[in-house]
């Protein structure tokens, strides 16, 4: 559905071939998380965790090593310093991070191998196009307009696109709110959509999980932005209101910033450092603002420890045929499986060079989650029937890279694991 509201939008305003419309089934295989769009050169990257590029593509294409030896060098991409500092976006790269992202990563892989076809451009300029379809389907007041492909058929098909939230992780919810734990939910989606969502996955009372709902937060700036800024709103009908000098209690809200939401959780919680833990799916909006400006504990839901195993989720196993969504049948797999093209998230071989011996080495991407998350846990339902006291192992500075896996750290990164499959 992403795909196709972008699609649809480039080739009905602004003139694209109209090739992009269709999608053959197993090209959804070329979205993989961690890639960066180097967005002048129409090439997608695979980052080590030094910066080299490990994989790449122009296009859909994949690239070979002496290509990208002869483009890149062995030697730190020349954005990875900014990218890596503030895990960015910028106009020059884009980080493709989370799934809600990521069929856009391969549209605009087949952008480029459009305009390579017709133009043989060696610069590319199609991004502003890009961000015009993302703003068209996304925008503040298009669920209201029902404007764009993307709100109108979520709206009228939402057991197409939602799962409902497993009972083990309602329980999970309510339990930690009955131990005296705050409840927050913080999204950047506008507080319309966030309501079909929460209604449909959690049930009409979702408002009673939480304590402080914020939607519209605009992340990552709501972690990094000042009160005067990104005042915290007011909502009336779905309408944001004028902003507000402080945050004096629970309630729900529209955009805003970190600063005045802690403000009023020292407050609520009469401490001085209450300690916040904070549950996101992207490294660019959640996890690391979270863990660099707020310094709050930061728990990474991470589906790719699921594909790693290579299981099949017991739902999925024991759905009727006719439930299936509709590219099941020719063999598409769940997102998180492990891409042919882009191998493993986590690891990768590095060739050598001069018939010396290939290296296995750390992605960026593998980096960042030991550096900026406390734990990283395959979904709520991995943890929702643990005691609330569980003690987890953490990822830090002086134990290995796979502490802070929960349940169990993904099987690229143990050791002698001759079953991984990195070709």
């Amino acid at each position: 559905l992403i795909y196709d509201s972008f699609a649809h939008y480039l080739v009905t305003e602004k003139g694209y071939d109209e090739d992009l419309l269709t999608l053959a089934p197993d090209s959804l295989d070329f979205c993989c998380k961690g890639l960066v769009l180097d967005i002048e050169e129409g090439n997608f990257l695979k980052l080590a965790e030094d910066g080299t590029v490990l994989r790449a593509s122009h296009g859909t294409k994949s690239m070979t090593f002496e290509e990208i030896l002869e483009i890149y060098g062995r030697k730190e991409w020349k954005h990875f310093n900014t990218v890596s500092g503030m895990v960015s976006r910028t106009a020059k790269y884009y980080l493709y991070d989370n799934y809600f992202d990521l069929p856009g990563a391969l549209l605009c892989a087949r952008v480029v191998d459009s305009l390579d076809q017709h133009d043989g451009q060696k610069k590319y300029d199609f991004w502003k196009d890009m961000v015009a379809a993302i703003q068209h389907n996304y925008k503040i007041s298009a669920f209201k307009e029902n404007c764009g492909m993307y709100f109108p058929e979520v709206k009228n098909h939402p057991d197409k696109y939602l799962q409902r939230c497993p009972e083990s992780v309602k329980k999970w919810l309510k339990q930690l709110k009955n131990s005296g734990k705050i409840l927050l939910l913080i999204t950047s989606s506008h507080s319309d959509y966030c309501r079909l969502l929460c209604e449909h996955v959690l049930g009409n009372d979702f408002e009673e999980y939480f304590d402080i709902l914020i939607t519209n937060a605009l992340k990552p700036g709501f972690f990094c932005h000042t009160p005067n800024q990104r005042p915290f709103r007011t909502l009336e009908n779905d309408e944001e209101q004028e902003a507000l000098l402080l945050l004096d209690k629970p309630g729900w809200y529209s955009q805003g910033n970190a600063t005045q939401l802690y403000d009023l959780l020292k407050k609520m919680t009469g401490k001085l450092d209450p300690k916040v833990v904070y549950f996101g799916d992207s490294m660019h909006s959640d996890i690391f603002p979270a863990r660099h400006f707020s310094n709050w504990e930061t728990v990474f839901i991470l589906e790719e420890l699921l594909g790693d195993k290579g299981i099949v989720p017991a739902e999925a196993e024991s759905e009727p045929l006719e439930k299936k969504g509709k590219y099941e049948g020719d063999q598409l797999k769940v997102p998180y499986f492990v891409s042919k093209q882009w191998g493993s998230f986590f690891m990768d071989r590095l060739p050598g060079l001069e018939n010396a011996e290939e290296t296995l080495v750390h992605t960026w991407s593998c980096k960042c989650i030991s550096t900026y998350s406390t734990i990283a846990i395959p979904s709520l339902e991995a943890i929702a029937d643990l005691p609330l006291d569980y003690r987890f192992t953490r990822f830090s500075s002086n134990s290995s890279a796979t502490a802070g896996y929960y349940p169990s750290p993904p099987r690229a990164l143990l050791p002698n694991e001759d079953s991984v499959t990195m070709k």
